[in-house]
């Protein structure tokens, strides 16, 4: 491991002055670059096992930081074990063209919600229509390709099954709805939703002979919904819903190299199906990763239907009875609040107890330690 971050390249592209970024971007890169430093402040823990104490600097915890989304992906996941539907998964994945990419950087808010909104009512009018039901899906969005461009797609984990009030429907067919279909009311309903969007003022930048020029020359080629055959729910679905949840656009495992002033990352060549390597100078490293910054509070993981939180216990619930799968009532385990959940560095036990912040004097412990 070479121990090249993210975060020295953002440093080094600062101090330079070759970062243009607006006020969001720049909240992100600070977060990015004081993460588990002394301007986040430092803890003080404690281990129950062999009583060994130390401090360790505080995470930023930003959803688009390398360092702290791996532990948000495993709580995600913790807590999605308990709620799958007894059922086989299809995973969907519907993409935005790259007609659209300019307008998603100046407008990426109302373009984000409009995907999510189109793509759970192309899926959900098809399924009611066909079944005769409502239909649940997980959706994550994803910004980036492999190389760090603009490539807005949602990954949408769906189960094969319908809810209704004559109960649960499961579907045993190896497809859940026919794509091609399933991709003409995804383009349709998006191109509506584009157009009622300017209507409202959310596309203030966008003229409307540019809009009506680009939305026709759209519909009148296919988009790309990609459908693959389901997965069983669960052996295989927990750890899948984990690479699609709070991945970030670049991880600092990627950073291979730096010198020469090219910052060289490694990424998956999807035309040629083969690892590949990419050299980049660090402002443009820095400028494709700010594309993928999402705006204050934008929810990127959204539940719908029978899935959605709201009706989520009882939709499970239902699904359970009619599946004949017995309901377990949840159990209450005591835990000590203060448990943190990460491992001791001198004994590897996982009873670490968080003693609460000591800024105070903490440099002084650090530097003699």
């Amino acid at each position: 491991m070479n121990g090249l971050g993210l975060a020295q390249i953002v440093c080094y592209c600062r101090e330079r002055q070759q970062i243009q970024a607006n006020a969001r971007q720049w909240q992100v890169l600070h977060h990015i670059e004081d993460c588990r430093t002394q301007k986040m402040g430092t803890g003080s823990y404690q281990c129950n096992g062999c009583g060994h104490r130390w401090f360790w600097h505080h995470s930023c915890r930003d959803r688009h930081c390398p360092q702290c989304q791996r532990q948000a992906s495993d709580a995600w996941v913790d807590r999605q074990k308990s709620q799958l539907v007894p059922a086989p998964y299809f995973h969907i994945v519907f993409t935005l063209p790259h007609d659209l990419n300019e307008w998603v950087g100046r407008h990426s808010r109302p373009i984000y919600g409009a995907l999510f909104h189109a793509a759970w009512s192309a899926l959900n009018g098809l399924a009611d229509r066909k079944y005769h039901g409502q239909a649940g899906m997980t959706a994550v969005l994803h910004t980036w390709g492999q190389n760090l461009s603009r490539h807005v797609h949602l990954h949408c984990l769906v189960p094969a099954g319908v809810l209704s009030d004559k109960g649960w429907n499961p579907i045993h067919k190896g497809y859940f709805l026919p794509v091609k279909l399933l991709s003409n009311r995804f383009r349709g309903t998006m191109v509506s939703e584009l157009r009622q969007a300017y209507e409202q003022g959310a596309l203030s930048t966008v003229e409307k002979a540019t809009l009506d020029d680009t939305l026709s020359h759209l519909m009148t080629h296919p988009w790309v919904v990609y459908c693959k055959s389901a997965l069983e729910y669960r052996e295989t679905l927990v750890s899948y819903l984990a690479r699609y949840t709070y991945r970030v656009g670049l991880s600092n495992h990627r950073l291979e190299s730096w010198k020469d002033n090219q910052v060289t990352l490694s990424y998956f060549d999807n035309k040629a199906k083969k690892a590949s390597r990419l050299s980049l100078e660090p402002a443009e490293l820095i400028r494709r990763f700010l594309l993928h910054v999402l705006p204050r509070g934008f929810m990127r993981i959204r539940h719908y239907g029978y899935l959605s939180n709201a009706v989520k216990k009882r939709s499970l619930e239902k699904i359970k009875r009619h599946s004949g799968e017995p309901t377990k009532k949840a159990e209450k385990v005591e835990t000590d609040t203060a448990l943190t959940g990460c491992r001791c560095p001198s004994c590897g036990e996982s009873k670490v107890v968080y003693l609460g912040d000591n800024n105070h004097d903490t440099q002084l412990r650090l530097n003699s330690s």
